[in-house]
């Protein structure tokens, strides 16, 4: 059983390997504390799933030498796991103000407010936490207030930055400045755990500021009603935008849950304050179509937001032809095809569409290598251990920092126990870092009984056959079937299954699991013959 000594280790359970899901462990002297708690959504090879988490087996096991949960800040991919595996570990999170309001608000619609204990930290404020001594350092990221952690100890400083950028003009929020990371290199910093996420990128990311031209002539250029769909957690965006209603002279309009989630708790902890009043879905439909614009969330193409719900005609807000959309956001891999898809809906309603690619009406909230550069020099790390990337994005970050000069650097992957010190940093082991689905209310595991289950009716549809005794002698069979392609022959298909199943069942007398299974094989080797699959097949014996 793993106890950190007189050592400092790091241990990613999510994030490292892939974007999204991030989980990471810090290890001194017998305690444990943990940076972000977050999720990522389900694919198609996780048929009905919307939400994975990662497994904490690991630190469940230690839980007792576990003394908090630090969340840098408030994406999904940092504390979305919170509202279903926080409670379970017993510790307090800590955070700034306004990542402190989502998470409440995550907490309350589970009904977990008073079992999971929030700490809310000041930005910039130090506190310690058994032998780890911790500072929560603004960074400009595309959310508020997102926080680097420097997190000191007997064994050297770590410089953890969770999602970051540079930005010369955030429009919301006062990251540190140069100097102020250049004070904390000069002060030494041994261990820089970093962003992976556009390693590959050799331009920066772009300031916030430096896209209200872009929305004012995106929105100013539009004859009809205007659509705006941009991250909802986005508040600087936001600010921007109503900025740009003023100035074309339209009346906004907000369409989803998590865009009033953010303007609400925004506007409780002093951020956006001058955001111009909105109306409601009636008033903004009565109004002239070229004297609204709507905000609304399905930029990356979820069925259920707003934005997808009007391009199906199921919203209150409708739109026609010579409305527009601006996609004031990038598409992340693996949406591509569900943006899409709205995109094709909208077009065929004579919907003109401007995204990222027509106009500058987007930036990245995360570096890329000109701003990787500028962290190395002004902190100077002796090591780089990339995360929050696939192995691609950590292998270049890794590159690039031996490029400019950083002394070392550490590739490792989800389940990777590291040693950053004493002596050489190392992998000492792999450890068990799996997955967790939410599948409706109930969490399982990613590789389990279920989803496999599932990926196989998925893949190959399902046969049900109850064969029919009366006493002991059989009298009939019936067969229905779901998902299995047969189409035109419906009748013949089940003539075969039916006479398959009827000569096993009339086979010499076998015990009932022999019988069963014979039938089993039998229609499913029919099915295969018919169809190249091989359904799951049901087997039950009724017996009157």
């Amino acid at each position: 059983m793993t106890t950190p000594g007189k050592e400092l280790l790091f241990l990613a359970l999510g994030g490292s390997g892939e974007i999204g899901m991030n989980a990471n462990l810090y290890g001194c002297d017998g305690k444990w504390i943990m940076l972000d708690l977050g999720v990522t959504f389900g694919t198609h090879d996780y048929p009905g799933i919307d939400i994975i988490m990662p497994d904490l087996e690991f630190i469940e096991d230690r839980k007792k030498d576990l003394l908090g949960i630090i969340l840098t800040h408030g994406h999904e991919d940092h504390i979305g796991a919170l509202p279903y595996l926080a409670a379970d570990l017993g510790v307090p999170l800590y955070a700034n103000r306004f990542t402190a309001g989502l998470i409440a608000n995550k907490l309350a619609e589970e009904g977990l407010e008073k079992e999971v204990k929030i700490k809310t930290v000041d930005i910039d404020a130090h506190f310690q936490l058994g032998p780890f001594g911790i500072r929560l350092m603004p960074l400009a990221h595309s959310i508020l207030e997102m926080s680097a952690a420097v997190i000191d100890t007997p064994y050297g400083r770590v410089f953890h930055t969770g999602d970051w950028k540079l930005d010369a003009d955030p429009v919301l929020g006062k990251p540190s400045s140069a100097a102020a990371l250049t004070a904390i290199g000069d002060e030494g910093v041994d261990f820089l755990v970093g962003d992976s996420t556009n390693a590959f990128n050799p331009e920066a990311s772009g300031s916030e500021g430096d896209l209200y031209d872009g929305l004012l002539t995106a929105v100013g250029n539009a004859k009809g009603r205007v659509i705006v769909t941009t991250f909802a957690s986005n508040a600087a965006r936001l600010k921007t935008l109503g900025r740009v209603a003023t100035a074309t002279g339209r009346t906004l309009c907000v369409a989803g849950r998590s865009l009033d989630r953010i303007l609400g708790v925004a506007r409780s902890v002093g951020y956006l304050k001058d955001f111009p009043p909105t109306v409601d879905f009636d008033e903004a439909m009565r109004l002239p179509r070229d004297k609204v614009m709507v905000i609304a969330t399905g930029g990356q193409g979820e069925p259920r937001a707003a934005l997808a719900r009007m391009a199906a005609d199921s919203h209150q807000i409708k739109l026609a032809p010579g409305d527009t959309v601006v996609f004031s956001s990038k598409q992340i891999p693996g949406n591509e095809v569900a943006i899409g898809r709205i995109m094709n809906q909208l077009a065929a309603k004579d919907i003109l569409t401007v995204t990222e690619k027509q106009a500058h009406i987007h930036v990245s909230g995360h570096p890329g290598q000109p701003e990787l550069a500028a962290l190395y020099g002004w902190l100077r790390p002796k090591l780089v251990v990339p995360v929050h990337g696939e192995i691609r994005h950590m292998h270049e970050q890794a590159r690039f920092a031996l490029e400019k000069g950083v002394p070392d650097a550490l590739i490792q992957e989800n389940g990777d126990l590291v040693r950053l010190a004493p002596g050489p940093a190392k992998i000492l082991e792999r450890v068990r870092a799996g997955r967790l689905i939410l599948d409706g209310d109930v969490i399982l595991p990613a590789d389990g009984e279920t989803i496999n289950e599932r990926r196989k009716l998925a893949l190959h549809g399902h046969i049900t056959v109850a064969v029919i005794f009366t006493g002991k002698r059989f009298t009939d069979v019936a067969i229905s079937y779901r998902g299995v392609p047969v189409e035109d022959e419906r009748k013949a298909f089940v003539d075969e299954m039916r006479e398959a199943a009827e000569k096993a069942a009339l086979a010499p007398a076998k015990e009932q699991e022999k019988m069963r299974e014979a039938i089993r094989l039998s229609v499913r080797r029919v099915a295969t013959d018919w169809t190249g699959k091989k359904p799951v097949v049901d087997v039950m014996l009724v017996q009157l």
